[in-house]
């Protein structure tokens, strides 16, 4: 019998010559133990202007491998590169295994040198999945949902204009909780906390704890604190129709939907997670402390018992 064959999606920034070459590097590898390095069309382009004697060996996303026939998505970038690939796989099993070519990479799992490791290890199938909240996005106008999306990190309602701030109203459970003149009001998951999110003011939340965050953006009141909600609950930002304001909803910072005055834009928990490979088990606490350099110089640890 023909063995069914081992389909493995690579992700990469194909911009950038380091992210290029990581990739040729990683095709390379999963061809000689015998699995199919997958491409979406135009990096496989990119991949094939440097590298043309792969060409017989690469598999095309959406043109004779569909997403459902993925084993696993290894992306070499950073966090907005680990965002696109959730994208290219939302709704498949396949996790997503982040090598980080970018600066902080958060969402990462493994760095540039380590690269021949991940990949060992990918072959091999010595990972954990661990699955991260989504948010499902609806934008409504009177009844009418007028658009739907999602968002790993978060779902944001901006300005669409620098001179003019938008008058919302930010609601809790299909309750009102205030109004005022701002920015925008950023929605995030535990995972995004760490992103746009953080940059607001908005607190660090674990990922292993299910929980929704609206933040608000230079918001013009007295009461415009960053919120944390149950899983379970709803948020929601409506645009006053008395604004002159434009906004904007991004989801991700990919998708973006022009809202007009008297919109809403509701968030929840969606019933499809982000898989993420993961080959490390450290704690979530050292993954801040490495990212964001955070000083722990004199840490004695805990003394007797806890």
């Amino acid at each position: 019998m023909t063995a069914t064959p081992r389909h493995i999606l690579v992700v990469a920034h194909t911009g950038r010559t380091d992210s290029l070459d990581a990739a040729v590097t990683v095709c390379e590898k999963l061809i000689a133990a015998g699995a199919v390095p997958v491409l979406d069309t135009t990096e496989r382009a990119d991949l094939l202007a440097s590298s043309p004697e792969l060409s017989r060996h690469l598999g095309i996303l959406g043109d004779g491998v569909d997403a459902d026939e993925l084993e696993l998505v290894i992306v070499l970038g950073g966090d907005g590169t680990i965002l696109r690939a959730a994208e290219l796989v939302r709704g498949c099993s396949a996790p997503l295994l982040g090598i980080n070519l970018g600066h902080v990479g958060f969402l990462a799992e493994s760095e540039r040198d380590d690269l021949d490791v991940a990949v060992h290890r990918a072959l091999t199938r010595d990972y954990t999945v661990e699955e991260r909240m989504a948010l499902s996005v609806r934008v409504k106008v009177g009844s009418d949902v007028v658009y739907e999306t999602w968002a790993l990190n978060e779902a944001t309602v901006e300005k669409a204009s620098r001179e003019r701030m938008l008058e919302v109203v930010i609601e809790v459970d299909g309750r009102p909780l205030s109004s005022f003149g701002c920015d925008g009001v950023v929605m995030s998951t535990p995972t995004g906390s760490t992103a746009y999110s953080f940059s607001a003011g908005g607190p660090i939340v674990w990922p292993s704890l299910d929980a929704l965050l609206l933040v608000p953006l230079s918001a013009h009141a007295l009461f415009a604190r960053p919120l944390v909600v149950g899983a379970d609950s709803s948020l929601a930002v409506e645009i006053l129709a008395r604004s002159d304001g434009t906004a904007v909803l991004w989801a991700d910072g990919r998708r973006a939907y022009d809202l007009p005055p008297g919109a809403r834009v509701v968030a929840r928990k969606s019933s499809v997670p982000v898989r993420l490979a993961r080959l490390h088990s450290g704690p979530f606490t050292d993954r801040l402390v490495n990212k964001f350099n955070l000083p722990v110089t004199g840490w004695r640890g805990p003394v007797g018992r806890e």
